[in-house]
């Protein structure tokens, strides 16, 4: 047993590795590396690409191949189809969509566009109503505590979508469709590389009349969503590059609001309000610095990055409501990797600065109207080991001290180990923690809403056990983990007697999460290829099942191909279980549970090349015309049909 430890000692402390060769920034490593393996970058500070298989955590890319053939338009569609996330919108397309991973809320989801921090200061949270996709782009999902890399808002876990280099994607492509409701959609892309030049622009549009939003409503919602995207990597030597990142979003959009009057048979329920209507309009950039030495083994990294939103409400009489946020975001990371091709270590620290700031631009703020700021500083160490590519271990530490709220200390410990014959062993467990938003601390809504200022961090802790198979030599893989979590210091709205005005207070129970995740993953010939996904979710809060989780979530997505490539079919099967919401039916404006009823939506796409350079497509959307809602009486589109072309150069 000695001479092992002694043995292993010095292959780890050797010094002969040789610079991995994914050592880029985060917005611009590819989705596999040289041999073709999957690799994700979110999961480490290091700027390195991981590989999924050697990754012992809960992780899941969709690939630009995933997107383009289930025709994504709305990226939040894409990520029903991992497993562990439950989605819902408010009706209409571009209305409020939220993401909660492993029962966690939606502000428990960190939002990363690119590499940049995309959530609305003023909300604490990122609605994905307002990202369309782009012409070619990945997801990765990353799964439970994460705080410990990031910061606040990591609970959850962390979703980064990630538009790819002109090097992955390069030339020309542009695609337009048409369909039902009214509905265009388009988009265009111009990317190219030379040796130290790299460079991907790209625009997306999808517009539509819409559908009524109220149970028996009359009144259309639509909407109009653009993005636009710019990234380029200027490498003047092999220890240097320089990476810019830009991007721009705006979505206009019609909404209806509640019945407010207590005599009325529909108080509470959702109703045509002519007139009403938001924007939502965001700008984000980063650049980052990437410096090399020591044959690659230390890479250093700088980096600066902003974002700036904006939200805007009117109703029939015109300006109601609105808000302003900018976050500004200073790194400094540095990474050293050491040991031999059999042991490889990798030693990283980050320094994160970052200040957020909000003002409320509402004409008759209730509780508040002005400017607040914060500021935080994060110290990060992580350590990750793998041996023999096939047994992976790391740990992480963070300390954020924070202007407005009390330090907080995170960490995570993970490992897993792979046997020969292709099964895969995996446990982790950590910690994290979400600050209050600024709504929180000092909302507004007409009286009926206050915010409190007193507001305590929230915290997580939990931990997970899985294990992964592949078969028929990597053709097809299945796995299934274990999630078990809780949090404290949960923030809720209260609805104190005698007044009933709402405000938030941290509880003083706890709330628990446990469940599973499941997926199976197979091309076992060229021609055909399937993804299944599965969560069950057992989320409760005092012995109260907690709202818009529900208890069962499935997915199935079926390709198939012709034998030239020509032709491609896609049939996606989404099935969201039963669930709970809070409604507003009772004259005291305190909230009521009401059940959800389960519902499946189901896909059907398909794709043609006419030649190597035109494509026409189609897709129908609900295809057996579900009627369902995922939140309480926002009634939802009905069966769709669209159809394109797509050309690429």
């Amino acid at each position: 047993m000695t001479k092992t430890f002694v043995s292993l000692l010095a292959l780890t402390l050797s010094g002969t590795i040789a610079a991995p060769a994914t050592a880029q920034s985060n917005p611009t490593v590819p989705t596999k590396d040289d041999a073709g393996n999957d690799i994700v970058v979110t999961a480490s500070r290091s700027g390195d690409g991981t590989e999924v298989k050697n990754l012992p955590a809960s992780v899941t890319l969709i690939s630009n191949e995933d997107m383009q053939e289930r025709q994504t338009r709305i990226v939040s569609d894409v990520l029903r189809d991992v497993p562990g996330v439950a989605v819902s919108r408010t009706g209409a397309i571009g209305g409020l969509t939220q993401i909660r991973i492993r029962g966690s809320e939606g502000n428990h989801v960190l939002v990363l566009i690119d590499g940049i921090k995309a959530s609305d200061p003023y909300y604490g949270e990122y609605d994905f109503g307002t990202l369309i996709a782009d012409e070619a782009a990945k997801v990765e999902v990353l799964r439970g505590q994460q705080s410990s890399l990031y910061g606040s808002d990591a609970i959850g876990g962390v979703i980064q979508y990630i538009t790819l280099t002109g090097r992955e994607a390069p030339g020309f492509s542009a695609r337009a469709e048409g369909g039902s409701f009214g509905t265009f959609s388009g988009g265009a892309r111009a990317a190219g590389f030379t040796d130290t030049f790299d460079y991907a622009l790209s625009g997306s549009l999808y517009r539509t009349d819409g559908t009524p939003t109220a149970r028996g409503g009359i009144r259309d919602i639509g909407s109009t969503s653009v993005g636009a995207s710019g990234k380029v990597t200027w490498t003047p030597s092999d220890i240097f590059k320089i990476t810019g990142v830009g991007r721009y979003s705006n979505t206009a959009a019609d909404t209806n609001n509640s019945e407010i009057d207590p005599a009325s048979p529909l108080f509470g329920y959702t109703v045509d309000r002519p007139g009403v209507r938001f924007v939502n309009e965001a700008f984000y950039g980063l650049t980052r610095a990437e410096l090399a030495l020591a044959d690659g083994r230390w890479t250093s990294a700088l980096t600066g990055q902003f974002a700036d939103t904006t939200r805007r409400g009117y109703n029939a009489q015109g300006f109601d409501y609105g808000d302003k946020g900018r976050r500004y975001k200073g790194t400094f990371e540095t990474s050293y990797r050491f040991g031999t091709e059999r042991v490889v270590n990798r030693v990283t620290g980050a320094v994160d600065f970052e200040r957020e700031e909000f003002q409320n631009t509402t004409p008759s703020s209730f509780a508040f109207q002005g400017r607040r700021s914060t500021d935080n500083w994060g110290f990060v160490g992580q350590y990750e080991l793998t041996v023999d590519n096939a047994f992976s271990a790391g740990a992480s530490i963070r300390r954020d001290e924070n202007n407005r709220f009390a330090d907080t200390t995170t960490w995570r410990a993970q490992a897993g180990y792979r046997l020969p014959f292709g099964l895969r062993v995996r446990g982790a467990y950590g910690t994290g923690v979400k600050n209050p938003g600024y709504f929180e601390l000092y909302g507004y809504s007409d009286g009926r809403y206050i915010g409190n200022p007193n507001l305590r961090p929230e915290k997580s802790e939990g931990w997970e056990a899985g294990v992964d198979q592949d078969f028929a030599g990597g053709k097809a893989t299945i796995g299934a983990t274990y999630f078990d979590s809780q949090l404290e210091d949960e923030i809720y709205t209260a609805y104190p007697a005698p007044s009933f005005i709402a405000t938030p207070s941290n509880r003083t129970t706890k709330s628990r999460q446990h469940g599973v995740e499941a997926f199976v993953s197979a091309r076992p010939i060229p021609q055909i290829k399937f993804d299944l996904a599965y969560t069950y979710l057992h989320a409760r809060e005092n012995g109260l099942e907690e709202v818009r989780r529900p208890k069962h979530v499935a997915s199935l997505n079926t390709t198939v191909f012709s034998t030239d490539q020509r032709f491609s079919g896609t049939l996606t099967v989404r099935y969201n279980g039963r669930n709970t919401d809070v409604a507003y039916t009772d004259p005291s404006y305190v909230p009521v549970r009401v059940s959800m009823q389960e519902f499946v939506l189901v896909n059907l796409n398909a794709d043609y090349k006419l030649t190597n350079r035109i494509s026409v497509f189609g897709r129908v959307e609900n295809l057996f015309d579900e009627r369902y809602e995922e939140v309480f009486s926002f009634a939802t589109p009905g069966r769709a049909a669209y159809g394109g072309v797509r050309v690429r150069f």
